[in-house]
């Protein structure tokens, strides 16, 4: 066999396995967003009641008028605010588990737990924990408050309420002051928090400080550096592409996420407080059937993830030091 029939036999081998994964994502993916990048300019029907024709702009017209997607685009950024924290706790629980430490491999099993368990049934027994009237978070915070001398103290009323930290008005732009507490939107940052803390960010950053020179930490330690002196100047900077990454991939999910919870947990309520642009999207596309506008929110949802990623990169790509 020569040569060139030899390299052409090992490229069509290659070839074959590449093939599977190729079509699945020309089938489900490319397929479905060039699709998607076609029906945002059409009054596309489920129901069939109008002739399918192009409508050119007129559904993102439509789109800027709309309140709702104006409310549930900040419901969508609130969510984001949990990021931070979330990422914050991964770097600490895998600093602390990059040490020796007794049952270290039982540690690790029981943090990464709640990512591999079923979304499902994790968002079902949150909802039974919130229960305002029987839930054992709020026995918790009644028993405290009872405890400081607050004998008819109250816990939230966790996904029943409209309530957040930032004052936002009910179904409308804006701020009313008798909107603050904790409510709903508080109650599925919190729970995402229990279940990212533990998850692949930590993972990635036990495998990112596994590759920190230990001789640079060691020249700090001879140098007198403490250990939060070692960790924010030998060690931080070793994680900064690590870190970017996490970022970057926070922000295309939370942009992306809210769907499930509101599914499961809250249906979208109370008062549209936990409707993201997710399953807004859901929505008009397979409860009101308008699949032409639905489109038209997944292509701006589309855009602004792109543009955030774009920021991301361009700024956040100045901090790292390979």
């Amino acid at each position: 066999m020569t040569s060139n029939a030899r390299h052409r036999r090992n490229l069509l081998i290659a070839l074959s396995f590449l093939l599977p994964n190729f079509l699945g994502f020309l089938i489900f993916t490319l397929g479905p967003v060039v699709f998607t990048f076609g029906a945002a300019f059409t009054n596309w029907d489920l129901q069939g009641i109008e002739p399918l024709r192009w409508v050119g702009l007129f559904n993102f017209a439509t789109l800027v008028s709309d309140d709702r997607f104006w409310i549930y685009l900040v419901n969508t950024v609130y969510f984001l605010l949990g990021m931070p924290f979330a990422i914050a706790g991964s770097l600490a629980v895998a600093v602390l588990l990059s040490t020796k430490i007794r049952g270290l491999v039982v540690y690790r099993t029981l943090l990464y737990l709640p990512s591999v368990t079923s979304g499902v049934a994790v968002m079902l027994l949150w909802k039974v924990l919130y229960n305002p009237d029987f839930g054992p978070i709020n026995h918790l915070i009644e028993t405290f408050l009872s405890w400081l001398g607050f004998e008819n103290a109250k816990g939230p009323t966790w996904l029943l309420s409209t309530q957040n930290l930032f004052a936002l008005a009910v179904e409308r732009l804006g701020f009313d002051s008798s909107q603050f507490g904790l409510g709903a939107r508080e109650a599925i940052i919190l729970m995402g928090l229990w279940g990212a803390v533990g998850g692949g960010n930590m993972l990635l950053y036990l495998a990112a400080l596994t590759n920190v020179p230990r001789e640079l930490q060691e020249a700090a330690e001879l140098d007198g550096a403490t250990r939060w002196q070692n960790f924010r100047n030998v060690t931080w900077p070793q994680l900064a592409p690590t870190t970017f990454f996490i970022v970057v991939m926070g922000f295309i999910g939370g942009l992306q996420g809210g769907f499930e919870q509101a599914r499961v947990m809250t249906g979208g309520g109370p008062a549209g407080t936990t409707t993201t642009l997710a399953y807004y999207i859901y929505n008009k596309a397979f409860t009101e059937f308008q699949m032409g506008y639905a489109s038209a929110v997944a292509l701006v949802l589309f855009a602004l993830i792109f543009a955030v990623t774009l920021i991301n990169w361009k700024f956040g790509n100045k901090e790292l030091n390979y």
